[in-house]
């Protein structure tokens, strides 16, 4: 772990974006308990810092604080699941369409890159690089959509969603990439909004349904 100077005024903000990151693609399984002071001792920084970037997951439920004061990252039910990919089938159809009017063959090209890259980190069963380079592909098809407060509330959702999806990973042993991304690139080429937003529904309710059946 990469060392983060206490003197360093921004110290809470790298902390929080570090673990966020390590939460985001479930470096950190469902349930584990985390405490200030190992964190602080991981990090190499005082309890300030940690406090802060701690008070921010929280709020954005990521991490899950419990009367008594233990932290944990939160293990979804089946019901909680459901709301969240539900959301996900809203927000992100409307980000792909869009998206669509900016996104160039440029763009095209790299997504269908890291849709490649997706496979080779299916082939090594490297499950951390499988969620890196799946939410890579969507972000990088969000952010022509230029809606900034839309792309921010569909990070939260991505972010509770990150723990469950790596355990899941262990559980359901994938052979192929997600083969509804190849839908969304078809569509992109042929600039076709409903086929767009049909294959971008129909990729994160494929999800939902591995998650909730695992």
């Amino acid at each position: 772990m990469t060392a983060i100077r206490p003197a360093d005024p921004a110290a809470h903000e790298a902390l929080y974006r570090s673990l966020r990151s390590r939460i985001m693609l479930g470096e950190v399984p469902p349930g584990q308990a985390l405490t200030l002071r190992g964190l602080a001792q991981e990090y190499h920084v005082s309890m300030t810092p940690v406090r802060e970037a701690v008070r921010r997951l929280v709020a954005e439920g990521a991490l899950a604080m419990s009367g008594s004061g233990r932290m944990a990252t939160p293990e979804l039910s089946d019901e909680r699941i459901e709301e969240l990919a539900a959301m996900r089938a809203l927000i992100e159809p409307e980000l792909a369409a869009r998206a669509l009017p900016r996104a160039h063959f440029a763009l095209i090209d790299r997504l269908a890159s890291v849709n490649g890259q997706i496979a080779d980190a299916v082939e090594r069963h490297d499950a951390v690089g499988y969620i890196r380079c799946n939410l890579d592909f969507h972000r990088m098809l969000y952010l022509r959509a230029q809606a900034p407060l839309m792309l921010a509330m569909l990070e939260t959702i991505w972010l509770q969603l990150g723990p469950t999806m790596r355990a899941l990973y262990g559980r359901v042993r994938r052979n192929e990439p997600p083969r509804h991304h190849r839908m969304i690139l078809a569509a992109l080429r042929a600039g076709d909004e409903p086929a767009l937003r049909l294959a971008v529904r129909a990729d994160v309710t494929h999800g939902l349904r591995h998650l909730t059946s695992a």
